[in-house]
């Protein structure tokens, strides 16, 4: 069970898992998509500069607030700004404070332990009422390998990290398989809130209609994903969801468009932007060997064969069956824009691609960019000789290779000099 909530969860966060990434929208944005469906949450309102963040406290009808960076990443609280400023969740008492803490958010990058050390520029804050918590649980809905739909995950103990929860306590945790035509059964969503130890029949309902509302927003909009932690019964005896993290499937991007609109591509790493508008699935590592494949599985195994060597793969790149001279050219392109790629290594089985259409895009794009780097070259399958005949014609310093052992060596050797 939990396996499956760690895949989904990394996958809808925009983490480095792959070219088509489960789009995830920014806390103020779920909030605001919560509150359509009406789901509580605290009064938030976000601001895109230290100006608007004043003028949103002044007007916000109290001064117990909350100011959040609004950056893609967990941990924000804990998180550093490239600026030296600490913390990117701070308590707000008055507008000249909400300004000054905007000042010092916005337009500077926030480094968690979930952005690494590149860090994610913060475009805006979030200021949101304080309330207070009597106690705080974790809710979550997502699809389910094992019971093959969805479910919906609880604990009560929220507020924290649900994977070491589980890990100490699996008896914290409450799994309700959901029918994905009918929806959360109102009277079954009480009984949870029940054995969860929310008090009171009011309170057990509020929270037994959140459980039912969580999950029309997760069918109606294709989410991957919704997880409310916490999600909070408070001292005034309501229950709130406190903090949201949202994912959704891109292969729903043709009928969700009010939801894909939102995405923030200054969240994204910049070359898998690129990659993605050739439609090649790219992924950013940090290693110097610059890797070109087509299918993934292969990919991987390319990746493997230089760790197995001692070299360490710059990224993932699956040029997909479909490829052609200029997508390869493109493929080029992105791997020379990072500078820490020291040698370069092309791994192609042929079946529906062609390797002589891999060739003449590796000819190309090796004398229209000034290729200086090593470039090692294995091309197995339909047109092969082809291919390999077009390499040695085109006189350049290409590396080729027919074993894949030896093929990966040489990239390895290469990018350590």
């Amino acid at each position: 069970m939990f396996t499956s909530l760690r895949q989904a969860r990394s996958l809808a966060r925009a983490a480095h898992t792959g070219q088509r990434r489960f789009l995830s929208l920014h806390e103020y944005q779920s909030v605001q998509l919560l509150n359509s469906y009406g789901i509580p949450t605290p009064k938030s309102i976000p601001a895109k500069s230290p100006e608007e963040a004043f003028n949103v406290a002044k007007n916000f009808g109290t001064n117990e607030l909350v100011i959040k960076a609004q950056v893609l990443a967990g941990g924000r609280g804990k998180g550093k700004f490239d600026n030296g400023f600490q913390g990117g969740v701070h308590v707000v008492n008055n507008p000249e404070q909400a300004k000054d803490y905007a000042s010092k958010m916005i337009g500077s990058k926030l480094i968690t332990k979930q952005t690494g050390a590149a860090g994610r520029v913060c475009n805006a804050v979030m200021l949101a009422e304080r309330r207070d918590p009597a106690h705080e649980y974790y809710v979550a809905i997502l699809n389910d390998r094992v019971t093959q739909g969805p479910v919906l995950v609880t604990s009560n103990q929220g507020g924290m990290n649900i994977e070491e929860v589980a890990a100490k306590d699996p008896n914290a945790i409450i799994t309700t398989p959901i029918d994905s035509e009918k929806g959360v059964d109102p009277a079954v969503a009480v009984e949870l809130a029940k054995k969860l130890g929310f008090k009171g029949e009011a309170v057990q309902r509020e929270a037994a209609d959140i459980f039912v509302s969580l999950y029309k927003l997760f069918k109606a909009k294709d989410a991957t994903q919704i997880e409310i932690n916490p999600m909070a019964e408070t001292t005034d005896g309501h229950v709130l969801c406190m903090d949201a993290k949202l994912g959704f499937d891109d292969n729903a991007e043709f009928r969700q468009k009010d939801i894909f609109t939102l995405r923030d591509i200054s969240q994204e790493e910049p070359s898998e932007v690129e990659a993605q508008k050739a439609n090649l699935n790219f992924i950013k590592l940090d290693g110097s060997i610059g890797c070109l494949v087509n299918g993934a599985g292969l990919a991987m195994a390319t990746m493997d064969v230089l760790s197995l060597h001692g070299g360490n793969p710059a990224n993932f790149l699956d040029v997909g069956g479909g490829a052609t001279p200029e997508t390869v050219k493109k493929a080029f392109e992105i791997l020379l824009s990072d500078p820490k790629v020291k040698s370069i290594f092309i791994n192609i089985f042929g079946g529906i691609m062609r390797c002589d259409y891999i060739a003449e895009g590796v000819i190309k794009a090796t004398k229209e960019l000034g290729l200086e780097i090593p470039l090692v070259v294995r091309l197995k399958g339909t047109k092969e000789a082809e291919a390999k005949e077009m390499i040695r014609e085109s006189g350049l310093k290409i590396i080729p290779f027919d074993s894949l052992d030896e093929a990966a060596a040489k990239a390895v050797q290469l990018a350590h000099p």
